[in-house]
């Protein structure tokens, strides 16, 4: 018998409706972890500090004591994953404060509502499509976690325009995640690839640039495919039963308009943005810089709409209560982070990878390249640490198998890249979905077909590199 509340998805038999729940997941990969740590011997790279950031040095790894993960450490893991996401977890807490306080003026959905009443619900597909690459190209030239604040606009936009919190989070999370993965300027994957590979900084853009617009081009196709599906029937939408109180357009479109308060509130937010990229860009900010101005822009935007001190605190703690569940799985999920490193099976676990593809002919070998990345990825959902901990392997072995030295960073892009559209450990992607209010489940059911078609496209480029001899 079903029950009365359970959504409508979820009766379909689909591979992907057998998804679990995103909190039984990552506990999933929690105990396999600890399990892994007693059937893989524990590993090591020597590693030597390279422009001040530490560099496995090639051919260094050697065995070490094992160090199993016994069931005390299993679960202390999560209090020492929170302390280690600690800035991750806060940044999601004072974007949601920010937006909470923008959210209360009305200044986001005055400002929405007027946009769509301007553009017409006519052109809503080429507003999802516009809105992809939007997203898309902040992805490639801002950078991942540093756009978290405009994820909430989205989820304005996506309900004026009919559709649903998962249209929503494809709009921004999806694109911007496809936009940084696949970025021709990446500065933590390519840049750091690069580097090692003394290559000329963001060299090869072309075949990239081609590989990332190709990308961004089915993620706007895949988003409007959905907004078609649930226009048709509303039932088959993965949004259903999730929380739009507050973002969602409380009136008809033809009454929107924005007044002197919502300019205000709105000028606010966009100084706040340049500053932070001025602060990112020019005076390396980074995770607790952006905290600091979302708090500022909160309170300003709190001060010049008026709002009494009660109505101010009482914004924050309803903010920080829808905030809260997003911020818990950032935290969680760091903890897999911290159970790596206490079985010290990262290292092991890359140079097994590496060691299984000097069998394989050449275009396989950069194919099970890119998918090896993929693996290691979600153990080391850093991009620049990825690149530090495997590229100094990985690329004298391409070299071994024939891969020019840029084909094998493009292989190491792809794998980390478009695995982080999946990546359940991969705090930055948590954070933002929680910004839409999307559940981990939910979105994974959503994306795992664009990512596998991304995946295909990729691979296509890669093939392309090596018949080319990509340099």
């Amino acid at each position: 018998m079903t029950e009365p509340n359970q959504p409508e998805f979820n009766k379909s038999k689909s591979l992907f409706s057998r998804i679990p729940h995103a909190v039984t997941m990552l506990f999933g990969i929690i105990i396999l972890v600890a399990i892994l740590s007693y059937l893989l011997p524990a590993g090591t790279y020597e590693r030597i500090m390279v422009d001040g950031r530490m560099t496995v040095v090639p051919g260094s790894y050697t065995t070490i004591t094992s160090t199993p993960i016994g069931i005390l450490d299993m679960f202390k893991s999560v209090p020492l994953g929170f302390k280690a996401a600690s800035e991750i977890i806060f940044i999601v807490l004072a974007g949601a404060i920010m937006f909470g306080f923008m959210e209360r003026s009305h200044a986001v959905e005055n400002a929405v509502g007027t946009l769509v009443k301007k553009l017409g619900l006519e052109r809503k597909y080429l507003i999802i499509v516009i809105m992809t690459f939007i997203y898309g190209f902040l992805g490639v030239a801002v950078g991942y976690e540093n756009n978290i604040a405009m994820v909430p606009i989205a989820a304005v936009l996506s309900l004026a325009l009919g559709g649903d919190l998962i249209l929503a989070a494809g709009i921004s999370v999806g694109a911007m995640t496809v936009g940084f993965g696949l970025s021709p300027i990446n500065p933590y994957t390519v840049g750091t690839g690069h580097k090692l590979a003394e290559l000329p900084m963001f060299s090869g853009a072309i075949l990239r640039s081609v590989l990332c617009f190709a990308a961004l081009s089915v993620m706007a196709y895949y988003n409007v495919r959905y907004f078609k599906k649930i226009s048709r029937d509303p039932s088959k939408g993965l949004g259903k039963g999730l929380d739009e109180s507050g973002i969602s357009l409380s009136r008809p479109i033809r009454e929107y308009s924005v007044t002197m308060n919502n300019w205000l509130v709105i000028s606010i937010f966009v100084a706040g943005l340049m500053l932070i990229l001025y602060g990112v860009f020019f005076q390396g900010w980074y995770i607790n810089e952006l905290s600091a101005v979302f708090l500022m822009i909160a309170v300003l935007c709190g001060l010049v709409s008026r709002m009494d001190a009660t109505t101010m605190s009482e914004t924050v703690l309803d903010a920080v209560s829808k905030a809260a569940p997003g911020a818990f799985m950032v935290g969680y999920a760091t903890s897999i982070k911290v159970l790596m490193e206490m079985g010290n099976i990262g290292d092991t676990i890359s140079f097994n990878l590496s060691q299984m593809l000097n069998e394989l002919p050449l275009y396989a070998s950069a194919i099970s390249m890119s998918f090896s990345q993929t693996i290691i990825n979600f153990f080391i959902p850093s991009g620049s640490g990825q690149a530090l901990a495997t590229l100094p392997v990985m690329l004298p072995l391409g070299e071994t198998l024939g891969l020019t030295r840029q084909t094998t960073i493009l292989a190491f892009q792809i794998g980390d890249g478009v695995s982080n559209l999946i990546n359940p450990t991969l705090g930055g992607l948590i954070a933002m979905l929680s910004m839409c209010r999307v559940t981990l489940d939910r979105w994974l059911r959503f994306i795992l077909p664009m990512a596998l078609m991304t995946l295909l496209l990729a691979f296509i480029g890669l093939i392309v590199a090596v018949a080319t001899g990509y340099n």
